[in-house]
């Protein structure tokens, strides 16, 4: 019982720790809950999701991340990234 209870606390910290970054709450708890060490390290370690580079889509303008082949909102097939356009905080605050 008491190792039920440890590693829902380092699920919960590398989920907590995961959310922040920018990922899946759900996601980040389960691989803090199967490793409970090593999970939370990684949390740590992992890149930020929203620190990631950005281009625009040449169909509907959208900015989409630099990684992206599809355009979530148009769906279509995207060519090699070009030119970034900048990272995801500059989106996330409603600059286009």
């Amino acid at each position: 019982m008491e190792f039920l209870v440890i590693l829902f606390f380092f699920g919960l910290s590398a989920g907590v720790i995961g959310k922040i970054k920018g990922g899946s709450f759900v996601l980040w708890f389960l691989v803090g809950f199967c490793l409970p060490v090593l999970g939370t390290i990684v949390a740590v370690v992992a890149r930020r999701e929203r620190d990631e580079q950005m281009r625009r889509c040449e169909h509907c303008g959208r900015a989409v991340k630099l990684h992206d082949q599809v355009c979530m909102t148009c769906g279509r097939d995207l060519d090699f990234p070009g030119e970034p356009v900048g990272s995801g905080q500059s989106h996330a605050a409603g600059v286009d």
